[in-house]
């Protein structure tokens, strides 16, 4: 994909989302105002509904007294008799006692009467005891009461007897009514999906185009690697073609070896080929055996003996550990290490020494890969183990690899239960340090 195509597909996204986020903003801004318009007009009904209700008690109540009064022969003024102390609590002041099997009766009629369909808890208050001289609870669609306890029921400052009327499931609707959460936790957590979702989608495809472009360098650089030694090798072959040459022994040898180097550079990139595809899968097929690898350092060692004398450069083996028996597969331990050296020989100037270092520390075996060579800077330090990843040399311009190496060394030591870590100082030089678990006995 290209950037072009890319930035194209970036900006359409972008614009997506940003119209997912706008959308949702909106939507909500018009149900908050639709909610707050149906909770206002809500509010205005039920204070209508429940002032009519409050009226339909008051006069039903003021006709309840009016029959007490006029069964008792009292002549007293009905004016404010009845004041509503709570939403939905009544009161009723009376001047002498009252029967309440009397008061229930006249309040069930009354109540019937103007539709006032609800359980009510009526209490018969004396001032003079301080107490509730009878309370009884009325189901509005039950016949037959039971005495309750009357918590609900509460006392009045007044003086003489009174009555009073409560209404439970009768609650103040002069109230403010809250918005429900779900009315923006789900939006938000829609435009939260809708964001990670965008998100994850640019790093995975800035990581794709990340990876495309370092292995498209990897394409490069392994064409011009085999070019160049195929072309030396036709070269040399057309100069050994010529009958004549045979009488020039020194420059059929010269020739001789210039194919057998170049031979050995095509191997050597084939082998880099082969450890591509053991990366490409999710598990290595490894041929376990007791190694010893104190050999396996020599014998890399010895391979490097040629490529150490072209750059006058030293490999110094310091083998301390006293236990170097490990359980992996020869192979690719001896390519790990073999990628390691090569590291510490390419980034190194002409003439220095390499260090190859191993120890035991409890049950592990370290070795060690010591190099003055430039260092690595902190900010590579963290991407070196990644695949194709290449540090940046500045004027180190005849370095060559693929950003394979170091990877391929992590996927194998993992492989093997081990690790590898490195410590490094910018021009100074680097440690690679391959730690390995001990074979058991």
């Amino acid at each position: 994909m290209g950037r072009r195509a890319i930035g194209t597909l970036m900006l359409l996204a972008t614009l997506s989302v940003i119209g997912v986020v706008v959308i949702q903003l909106l939507w909500l801004r018009e149900a908050s105002r639709y909610r707050s318009e149906q909770v206002e007009l809500n509010q205005e009904q039920a204070i209508q509904l429940e002032k009519q209700f409050n009226d339909r008690v008051v006069i039903a109540l003021t006709d309840v007294t009016e029959q007490i009064l006029s069964i008792t022969k009292d002549p007293s003024d009905l004016y404010d008799a009845v004041k509503q102390e709570r939403p939905n609590y009544f009161a009723v002041t009376i001047n002498d006692t009252l029967h309440p099997y009397l008061l229930e009766s006249l309040l069930k009629k009354e109540f019937s009467r103007r539709n006032i369909q609800e359980d009510f808890e009526y209490g018969i208050y004396d001032c003079f005891t301080d107490s509730i001289v009878y309370g009884n609870y009325v189901a509005a669609d039950s016949v037959n009461t039971d005495t309750v306890e009357h918590t609900r029921l509460q006392k009045l400052d007044k003086d003489g007897h009174y009555f009073g009327v409560y209404f439970p499931n009768r609650e103040s609707t002069l109230w403010e009514e809250h918005q429900s959460a779900w009315t923006w936790i789900f939006p938000a957590v829609v435009t939260l999906i809708v964001f990670g979702f965008f998100a994850y989608s640019v790093w995975i495809i800035l990581k794709q185009k990340k990876l495309s472009e370092m292995k498209n360098d990897f394409i490069g650089n392994m064409t011009h690697e085999l070019k160049t030694p195929i072309s030396t090798i036709a070269l040399s072959s057309e100069v050994l073609s010529d009958p004549h040459i045979i009488e020039e022994p020194d420059r059929l040898r010269e020739y001789a070896k210039i194919i057998r180097s170049e031979n050995e550079r095509l191997r050597i990139q084939v082998e880099r080929v082969l450890q591509l595809s053991t990366l490409e899968k999710d598990t290595v097929d490894l041929k376990t055996e007791s190694i010893d690898l104190h050999v396996v350092a020599q014998k890399v060692a010895e391979h490097f003996r040629i490529p150490l004398q072209e750059r006058n450069a030293t490999l110094q083996l310091d083998l301390q550990a006293e236990k170097a028996m490990v359980r992996g597969d020869r192979v690719h331990l001896t390519n790990a290490l073999t990628n390691l050296v090569d590291n510490a020989l390419k980034y190194g100037p002409d003439g220095s020494t390499i260090r190859l270092v191993t120890k035991n520390d409890t049950n592990e075996l370290s070795i060690s890969v010591i190099d003055r060579g430039i260092g690595i800077r902190k900010e590579d330090l963290k991407h070196i183990f990644e695949r194709f990843y290449r540090v940046h040399t500045g004027n180190v311009h005849n370095v060559k690899g693929f950003g394979l190496g170091l990877h391929y060394v992590q996927h194998i030591a993992q492989a093997h239960g081990g690790r590898i870590q490195v410590s490094s100082e910018v021009d100074k030089g680097s440690t690679f340090t391959l730690t390995l678990p001990l074979a058991r006995s």
